[in-house]
């Protein structure tokens, strides 16, 4: 049976106009930031025979826990500015062998080109994310703006961090009541940074690396992307009310109870300093 064109994949349709956004909003300058995305087998068989393996790439990480896994990936040294133009040659899906260590390239990644550098920590972070949610499938890193600036001038307390951002717009609670996770200044594309990230992923959806960047991660592309969105949003809002001056009124913990009882939402437990009345007393 013929073989539909890849570049009508629904997955790479996504990943061009998500790439796209983030270039778009100044988020992923240069080659900066990296996205993968889990793929189910049957995503890919009207476009590809995975049976035909292009390349075989070494990996020094072990990533057993998610042999036999197809993703969608974006590749090292690339430009998220070129991935609507060429997308062969700065994306490539994936499957990862049972050894867990070798890379089956099944499209793109053209001219020898290589997936993200970041790769082990999108991994580790997959496989901490679906052991709490199984519906799990996208990992984001990217440069916004004004969450890196918040990580120079804010204090790097995860408690206090998310909170400031649950008080600059009223639907962050919301969108991320389990807050928002910080690791310290690592170097990036090593194992180290890797294990700490996944390990904060295990509590939240959203980890920031300081003087560098954010990861995010969700079920589909529109959530974490929104989710990111709307931290950033929050970020920017800050830095307004900084310039402006002193803060004469914001949201409070008891406003900020209040609507999550309206959404049915669960804050991270002890970021909020008093525990809403039970009904009828």
């Amino acid at each position: 049976m013929k073989k539909i064109d890849i570049l009508q994949a629904p997955c790479v349709k996504e990943m061009i106009e998500t790439t796209a956004n983030l270039y778009r909003l100044g988020w992923d300058e240069r080659n900066g930031g990296n996205l993968s995305y889990l793929l189910k087998e049957e995503e890919i068989t009207p476009f590809l025979d995975p049976k035909k393996v292009i390349r075989r790439l070494s990996m020094s990480f072990d990533a057993r826990p998610l042999a036999g896994s197809y993703f969608i990936v974006t590749g090292s040294g690339r430009y998220f500015k070129n991935v609507a133009s060429a997308p062969a040659e700065n994306l490539g899906i994936i499957r990862i062998a049972e050894n867990g260590q070798t890379l089956e390239l099944l499209w793109g990644l053209e001219n020898e080109c290589l997936p993200t550098s970041e790769l082990p920590t999108h991994f580790m972070s997959h496989v901490a994310r679906l052991k709490v949610d199984p519906a799990h499938r996208i990992v984001l890193h990217c440069h916004a703006s004004h969450l890196l600036a918040m990580s120079f001038t804010h204090e790097l307390d995860e408690r206090l961090f998310t909170r400031t951002l649950w008080q600059m717009c009223t639907e962050c609670l919301v969108v991320f009541p389990e807050g928002i996770s910080i690791v310290p200044w690592m170097v990036p594309g090593t194992i180290e940074i890797g294990e700490a990230t996944a390990k904060k992923m295990k509590e939240t959806r959203l980890v920031l690396w300081p003087q560098h960047g954010i990861y995010g991660a969700g079920k589909d592309m529109d959530e974490v992307f929104g989710l990111i969105e709307t931290a950033e949003k929050a970020a920017q809002v800050y830095t307004y009310v900084k310039a402006q001056g002193p803060i004469l009124q914001t949201i409070t913990d008891e406003k900020l109870w209040r609507l999550a009882e309206a959404f049915d939402v669960a804050p991270k437990a002890g970021y909020l300093e008093r525990v809403p009345k039970k009904a009828g007393s």
